[in-house]
């Protein structure tokens, strides 16, 4: 069976008071991810991927010592990554629970140097890229970065926070400035509920 495009979980214009635009999710969601799905599809088409899910196709495809990923995981693990981001993200004031905010302060010191850590990795990704809060392999919380559609799943990690820094992501709204967007996203959209039921499903 095909993959489909999500539904966003709010909006286009959700996101706009809080430094994500409507135009920029037009694109990004209707556009990019749609175009990962399309393409998607078709790379996985008579394969011996054809009816595996998302995640049995990324740690499938990946090669950890290719140069560059093939054309199905380069697209399935972009298809999944963008559904984890929108889901990352909300329109409400979202407060960080109690046991998420434990759990990062045992594993940085505080939550502002966590974000400076995740800000940091983000901002340091040469090209396109994601920065992540991740439970790594032993159970320790580490912020990692990940170049092109490379995600957690390949390094069996568990990804409970992803921050697309593709372009395509931000540009709209904050130009050449991916610094005030990890800024603003880290501030203003992130769902830390979402983030914290990840974190007790790990």
């Amino acid at each position: 069976m095909a993959f489909e495009l999500p539904d966003l979980p709010y909006p286009h214009d959700a996101l706009a008071s809080r430094g994500m635009s409507k135009e920029t999710l037009e694109y990004h969601h209707d556009k990019h991810h749609n175009a990962y799905v399309t393409n998607g599809n078709k790379a996985i088409a008579g394969t011996e991927w054809d009816g595996k899910s998302l995640e049995e196709i990324i740690k499938g495809t990946y090669d950890k010592n290719a140069v560059a990923q093939n054309g199905i995981f380069n697209n399935i693990s972009q298809l999944w990554n963008h559904n984890q981001f929108w889901e990352m993200m909300s329109p409400d004031d979202s407060k960080m629970p109690g046991e998420l905010e434990s759990r990062i302060k045992d594993a940085f010191g505080s939550v502002d140097e966590f974000k400076d850590k995740f800000k940091a990795a983000g901002g340091a990704q040469f090209g396109s890229g994601w920065a992540w809060l991740v439970v790594d392999t032993d159970g320790t919380l580490k912020v990692t970065s990940t170049e092109n559609g490379v995600n957690p799943l390949c390094f069996g990690q568990t990804a409970l926070l992803g921050c697309d820094v593709w372009e395509h992501s931000y540009y709209i709204d904050y130009r050449n400035a991916r610094p005030d967007y990890l800024s603003n996203f880290l501030d203003r959209l992130v769902n830390w509920e979402n983030v914290a039921e990840r974190l007790a499903n790990a």
